[in-house]
């Protein structure tokens, strides 16, 4: 597995892990924009040359806001997440972020159990936070 800083020839890629992986995916003409946002890191996980997960995330003053991570369900089970999670983790701390945020599903409890692994604590509530069901959102932070 190779992790690296996202390229414009990941975004067909991307793309495919998105739309299998979310219900209301990101389009692709979003996904380049990342690519032009100053603020925006994004990472690929590729195994055999096929981007297999990403993980998205806007970098703000001293802080990282994780906007989405995905992985290929076909490719779960694998640590895939944790490599993605570890690996904004140490570009954090190699460039003095001192926190990083998210927003989770409250229903999410795969992810809410990995976030909790990794350090990130509950914070509050994004009421009503996800448009496709009105399904409140659970912000969560890690200090670095």
């Amino acid at each position: 597995m190779i992790l690296r800083k996202m390229t414009k020839d990941d975004i067909e890629g991307v793309y495919a892990v998105e739309v299998k992986s979310f219900s209301e995916p990101w389009s692709k003409e979003s996904i380049n924009g990342e690519l032009k946002n100053n603020l925006s890191h994004y990472i690929v996980c590729e195994l055999d040359g096929k981007v297999v997960g990403y993980i998205g995330s806007w970098i703000i003053i001293d802080e990282a806001h994780i906007t989405n991570i995905a992985v290929d369900p076909d490719y779960r089970g694998k640590k895939i997440g944790s490599l993605l999670i570890e690996e904004l983790m140490n570009y954090s701390k190699q460039n003095r972020i001192k926190a990083i945020t998210l927003e989770v599903r409250m229903s999410n409890n795969v992810a809410q159990g990995l976030y909790r692994k990794y350090g990130f604590l509950p914070g509050g509530i994004r009421k009503e936070y996800y448009q496709d069901n009105k399904e409140d959102a659970m912000i969560m932070w890690k200090e670095i």
